[in-house]
């Protein structure tokens, strides 16, 4: 079966999509109706951008879903997609490939999210770690035995963990799992504790956006960050698309069910290469690769 999975934040890079654009009609189409919905020209910032200026979160976050969705679309018949899953940001993608969402609704919701976050990530300072080399459930007992704010937020592969929360909290949570053995435990340089309690009030915000939207049948599966299994129900794909902002992405979890229920073909649709280094550590004998427009 074919699976496509799509990039979520730390994927973008200076000069994204600018290929697409001076390629296929389509994309140009598509790009100029985003600058229109978003009310500036994102297009600008992909194409000739800053690094500086495409890591701020109202820019990466669409940057990254355009990209992704665009290439999807471009490809034309040969995307057919019989599952789909996106690492946290990318899950809204991975609704738009698989027909929940129309692509001006994603977008929408996609700019909401950033924004939402940001203002977050303002209310009260707070920070995400790297945890290397440590099983889960070790990282899961340091979480729960250091004060504050501190949890597990991204199970990326095996020996991968990102931990999140308060900045103290996180600090300690280092030093400790340092002790324990970890290869490293280092903070990342982020604008707040994504997946976490401390995105609450993004959540309340973004569940009103979620709510008025329109979701359809899905014409395949996604694989929910939240619940790591198969999902089909529209109304299901909402709740767990709003729980997802303070609960921790299940990707390794996603990986592997979508690889019992048949997938054996990945393909990795958006910039970069994340989630391809990351489907090696989960299981090596699988076909993945990286989606093309020539």
């Amino acid at each position: 079966m074919k699976a496509y999975i799509f990039p979520g934040q730390g994927a973008q890079f200076t000069g994204m999509g600018l290929d697409l654009y001076e390629k296929s009609p389509i994309a140009q189409e598509l790009f100029e109706k985003a600058n229109d919905i978003l009310g500036f020209s994102i297009t600008d910032i992909m194409f000739e951008g800053t690094a500086e200026e495409l890591k701020q979160t109202k820019v990466t976050q669409p940057a990254i879903f355009l990209h992704s969705v665009i290439l999807a679309k471009v490809l034309g018949d040969s995307f057919k997609p019989e599952m789909v899953a996106g690492h946290s940001l990318g899950e809204l993608s991975a609704l738009v490939a698989n027909g929940v969402l129309s692509f001006e609704d994603g977008l929408r919701l996609v700019s909401k999210r950033a924004l939402a976050m940001q203002k977050a990530c303002e209310i009260q300072p707070s920070t995400m770690a790297a945890v290397l080399g440590l099983e889960d459930n070790v990282v899961e007992e340091v979480c729960e035995e250091v004060e504050g704010v501190v949890v597990a937020a991204n199970y990326n592969c095996p020996g991968q963990l990102v931990i999140s929360g308060q900045i103290e909290a996180i600090e300690k949570a280092c030093e400790i799992l340092k002790e324990k053995g970890a290869r490293r435990a280092m903070v990342l340089p982020v604008g707040g504790a994504f997946h976490s309690p401390m995105m609450e009030p993004a959540r309340e915000e973004l569940a009103k956006a979620i709510e008025e939207t329109q979701f359809n049948e899905p014409t395949c599966p996604v694989y929910q960050n939240v619940v790591a299994k198969a999902v089909t129900d529209p109304k299901e794909i909402k709740e767990n698309l709003i729980s997802q902002l303070t609960a921790p992405v299940k990707w390794t979890q996603c990986v592997q069910a979508m690889i019992n229920d048949g997938g054996t073909e990945f393909t990795e649709v958006g910039p970069g290469k994340i989630l391809l280094g990351l489907m090696r550590k989960i299981d090596r004998s699988v076909d993945a690769s990286l989606a093309k427009f020539e």
